[in-house]
C-alpha cells in the first residue's frame, strides 16, 4: 500500500495512508510526494487522491456583491471593451462612417470628372469633325463655283464662235446672193438676145440655148431662195446668241 507524505511549506510529515489523509483533510493545492515520485506534485495532481480532498465553497460575499474595486475593473473593462484604437466605438463608427463617406465622395467626383473629361473630348472630336465637315463642303462649294464659272466661260466662248460663224455665215450669203442676183441678170440679158437676133444657127440650136439660159435662171433663183432662207434662219438665231 502507498504512503504519502505531505509538506506545509514549512516541513514534511508522513508517511499517510489513504484514510490518515482523509482525517488531514487536504485540498487539492496541499503539497503530496510518495515514493517512486521525482519531484512534489499537488494533490489535485494524483488521481487517486480525489476521494480524500475537502471542498471549501467560496464566501456567500462573493455571490451577493461584488467589491467596489472589483466593480470598477468590469466597468472599466467594459469600457475598454467598448474602445476601438482608444476610441469610442460610437466615436470609432462616425470617424469610419466619415472616412467612407469621403471615400464615396471621392469615388463619384472621380466618376464625374472622368465623365466630364470624356464629354469635353467628345464634344472635341465633334467640334474637329463638324470643322472638317464644314471644310470639305466648302471646297466642295468652290469646286461646284469654278466648274460652273468654267462652264459658263466655256459656254461664253462657244457663244463668241458661233456668233462669229454665223455672222461669217450671214455675210458669205449676202456675197453669194449678190453675186446670184448679178449672174440672173447675166443670164436674162443673154435670154434676151437669144430670143431677138437672129445669129446663124439653126431653130433647135437657138430653142437649146434657150433653154439653158432658162434653166440657169431658174437654178440661181432656187440657190438665191435657199441661201435667203437660211440668211433669215440665221439672223434668228444670232438675235437669240445676242
Amino acid at each position: 500500500m502507498k504512503k504519502y507524505f505531505l509538506h506545509n511549506g514549512t516541513e514534511s510529515s508522513g508517511p499517510f495512508n489513504l484514510e490518515e489523509l482523509k482525517d488531514k483533510k487536504i485540498t487539492k493545492n496541499a503539497p503530496v510526494w510518495f515514493e517512486g515520485m521525482e519531484n512534489w506534485k499537488t494533490a489535485g495532481e494524483i488521481p487517486e487522491l480525489e476521494s480524500v480532498f475537502v471542498i471549501i465553497p467560496p464566501p456567500i460575499s462573493s455571490f451577493m456583491a461584488i467589491p467596489p474595486k472589483q466593480e470598477l475593473d468590469v466597468k472599466n473593462e467594459v469600457k475598454e471593451e467598448r474602445k476601438i484604437f482608444g476610441l469610442s466605438i460610437k466615436t470609432f463608427f462616425i470617424i469610419l462612417g466619415s472616412l467612407a463617406l469621403l471615400v464615396i465622395i471621392g469615388v463619384l467626383n472621380t466618376i464625374e470628372e472622368n465623365r466630364s473629361q470624356e464629354l469635353k473630348l467628345r464634344n472635341y472630336k465633334t467640334e474637329v469633325e463638324n470643322h472638317k465637315y464644314e471644310l470639305k463642303q466648302k471646297e466642295l462649294l468652290d469646286q461646284k463655283k469654278q466648274e460652273e464659272e468654267e462652264e459658263k466661260a466655256r459656254a461664253e466662248n462657244i457663244k463668241k464662235e458661233r456668233k462669229l460663224t454665223v455672222t461669217n455665215r450671214i455675210l458669205e450669203i449676202k456675197n453669194r446672193i449678190a453675186a446670184y442676183s448679178d449672174s440672173t441678170e447675166v443670164a436674162k440679158r443673154k435670154l434676151g438676145d437669144a430670143s431677138s437676133f437672129k445669129i446663124l444657127r439653126s431653130a433647135s440650136e437657138k430653142k437649146e440655148q434657150i433653154s439653158i439660159l432658162q434653166k440657169q435662171i431658174i437654178n440661181y433663183k432656187t440657190q438665191k431662195d435657199e441661201l435667203e432662207k437660211e440668211s433669215e434662219e440665221l439672223k434668228l438665231e444670232l438675235e437669240k446668241i445676242n
